[in-house]
């Protein structure tokens, strides 16, 4: 049995959605969103980090780190991740790689303050009671940080690991020939599945309660269509036509990624809302 309207309502959905979204200031919560996220930007980076320097510590190995940062701004626009790279990386050049320190878990708990700030969001898209105590919420926002932190940490050793292993296998076998142009390939695999995964965790796990996957698969998808635009276009406007530097002198890489994220943030909540704007859709025809 269907458990979403057909599809030719979901433009009505859709509108739904933004009128819910400027209803119940969607734009406040962007802003919110958007500060917690970029106070948390430089703790997550230092908790990756660290984790990365602990597990390479177990395994006798260096910590790649300039790699680490890459990878977890691959999808931003290079105009606006190339200020705050050359930031973090002066930080990175004084900091401790170690996991289990009081500087690390602060850099954790920080971090999770933005997942936090979505766990709102979410909450409030889908209508839900949120039951769950704050022991409970802070827990799992510590968690998916600390996910975030291992995938892109997995995403990194992948990156390196995966091309050596093509070229031996190419080796050993002299009719197999490697494609060129395939590790950029690879690179973009890999830089679309960390916000996908990220997406589809905020709307499995944030929300008061589980929703079923189809039920949060049409807000998934359309956030990350319109991050994919808004990443395109924002580049193009950053690029061409924004002066930041003028207005802000030194603070015009923070302004740039702060209004990045803003954005951004308000896809998300509109994903959400579009999806919530479905289940009541759903709901009001019988489709549970």
């Amino acid at each position: 049995m269907p458990i979403l309207p057909p599809f030719r309502m979901w433009p009505a959905a859709l509108l739904t959605a933004a009128s819910r979204f400027n209803r119940k200031n969607g734009w406040v919560m962007s802003s919110h969103i958007a500060m917690s996220m970029m106070l948390a930007l430089f703790p997550f980076v230092l908790f990756t980090v660290a984790l990365a320097g602990t597990v390479a510590g177990f395994l006798s190995q260096e910590v790649e780190v300039e790699a680490m940062t890459e990878q977890v701004f691959s999808v931003w626009p290079d105009a606006v991740a190339r200020p705050i790279l050359t930031e973090l990386k002066a930080v990175l050049r004084t900091s401790n790689t170690q996991l289990v320190t009081l500087g690390g878990l602060f850099a954790l708990y920080f971090a999770s303050n933005g997942v936090d700030a979505v766990r709102t969001a979410m909450v409030q898209a889908y209508h839900d009671t949120d039951s769950r105590p704050f022991w409970r919420s802070r827990a799992l926002c510590i968690a998916l940080v600390i996910l975030g932190g291992a995938g892109i940490l997995a995403a990194a050793v992948f990156e390196v690991i995966m091309p050596l292993y093509v070229r031996h296998i190419a080796k050993l076998l002299p009719f197999a020939t490697v494609p060129h142009g395939w590790e950029q390939g690879l690179r973009g695999i890999l830089a679309l599945a960390l916000p996908t995964g990220a997406v589809l965790a905020f709307h499995v796990l944030l929300p008061g309660r589980v929703h079923r996957f189809r039920r949060i698969l049409p807000g998934a998808v359309l956030t990350l269509l319109l991050w994919l635009i808004c990443g395109s276009g924002f580049a193009i406007y950053v690029g061409s036509f924004a002066q930041y530097s003028a207005t802000y002198a030194g603070l015009a890489g923070a302004m740039a990624a702060m209004i990045f994220l803003y954005l951004n943030s308000a896809i998300l909540i509109l994903g959400a809302e579009f999806n919530g704007a479905l289940i009541d859709m759903a709901n009001s025809m019988g489709r549970t």
